[in-house]
């Protein structure tokens, strides 16, 4: 491994950057917790028995997005599984003392770092930068799911701290590492609403398309969506890098929309359609189980349909157990945290599958063979 892990660190007394991953759905107002939250707390419990001092660095969202919010809600949950404090402050004076306070075995998780802008400011000379390493020993990485991005609180406090991985990423690496050979005869199953992330693996790979590719395969092949259409606006610039793997990708041949909130089935044919499209339909559920059904290797990202509304989490659910009734045959890779809660949603046991993943977007990427600036910046620091 090119990395440095925190297993032998001497790190009584000094203060840690930890950089998390615990971006999460919002359903109704309410964060959702997800095995993201379990899963970091395992490295903070591990930095509190070296009686190292934590400080958690995290996101929720992107700025202008609905789920842009404070990660109050965040240290709750996080809670649960081992005692944070939160801190509504980042940079500020209130952060800088409550560091300055910390005690061996402690843990701070301050307020979300995408409310700053120099958080896309990668340079090491930025405010967040400078700030936090001045009061830190080392910083640590323990986010693969985000380690596709470039940011700075993913590539730059490697340029002025001494880098480390953490436990949680230790263990996506190992496994993900045994996924990169397996993955070029895959069946891949891709969804939710992050199209961009999957664009480095449309290339020669079978695809069953849902979620926001689906819709946006079908306006590359001529469809009218309709009012569909203006609520992909901000995707629509895809659709050209989409059109030359459009013979790797199977669409929808039904849609389930919504009929003043209940489920109704509608063909393809019959688009477009004046209610919103929230799922796919009961005729493409049956064909892509047939398809999972002759896979023998499989890799799902991202929700099929809107799972927060009961009504339309059938197709989601449908290939999830489908997937799960073949595991005896099927080398099976879930991927991305809506994929890890929807699992839980649908109480299947974890053991159905072969590997669940915590990242989505960032797996896509290292699987395409592309380098994660994240963990660019870690490398070569022994």
């Amino acid at each position: 491994m090119d990395f440095q892990t925190i297993k032998k660190l001497d790190l009584k007394g000094k203060v840690v950057i930890l950089r998390v991953d615990i971006n999460s759905e919002i359903i109704g107002g309410k964060l959702q917790n997800n095995p993201r939250f379990e899963a970091h707390s395992k490295t903070i419990k591990f930095l509190k028995s070296k009686k190292a001092k934590i400080v958690i660095l995290a996101h929720q969202g992107s700025p202008g997005e609905n789920d842009f919010i404070s990660l109050e809600q965040h240290a709750k949950i996080l809670s649960k599984y081992t005692k944070v404090k939160f801190v509504k402050d980042i940079i500020g004076k209130q952060a800088l003392n409550e560091i300055g306070e910390l005690k061996n075995g402690e843990a701070l998780l301050l307020e979300n770092v995408r409310f700053l802008k120099e958080e896309f400011d990668t340079s090491d000379t930025n405010r967040l930068v400078k700030a936090l390493s001045m009061k830190s020993d080392y910083y640590v990485n323990d986010a693969f799911s985000v380690s596709h991005r470039n940011q700075a609180s993913i590539v730059s406090f490697p340029k002025v701290l001494p880098s480390f991985i953490g436990l949680t990423m230790e263990s996506e690496l190992e496994n993900i590492s045994r996924l990169k050979e397996k993955s070029k005869n895959a069946l891949f199953i891709f969804g939710g609403k992050k199209t961009k992330d999957l664009l480095p693996f449309l290339n020669n790979r079978k695809i069953l398309s849902t979620g926001t590719l689906s819709l946006l395969c079908l306006l590359a092949k001529s469809y009218n969506l309709g009012k569909e259409k203006d609520m992909l606006k901000n995707d629509l610039k895809f659709i050209d890098e989409i059109k030359p793997y459009l013979k790797n990708i199977i669409t929808p041949v039904d849609f389930a929309v919504s009929v003043n909130g209940k489920r109704k089935n509608i063909g393809i044919n019959d688009l477009p359609s004046k209610y919103p499209i929230y799922d796919i339909g009961d005729k493409t559920i049956e064909l892509y189980k047939k398809e999972i059904k002759n896979a023998e290797i499989i890799f799902f990202k991202g929700a099929v349909g809107k799972i927060e509304e009961k009504n339309f989490q059938k197709g989601t659910r449908e290939l999830l157990k489908e997937i799960a009734r073949n595991k005896s045959h099927v080398f099976s890779v879930i991927s991305g945290g809506s994929s890890a809660l929807a699992i839980n949603k649908f109480k299947i046991s974890k053991n159905s599958y072969s590997y669940i993943s915590l990242s989505g977007g960032a797996l896509v990427h290292y699987l395409a063979g592309e380098n994660l600036p994240g963990l660019e910046a870690l490398k070569d620091k022994r």
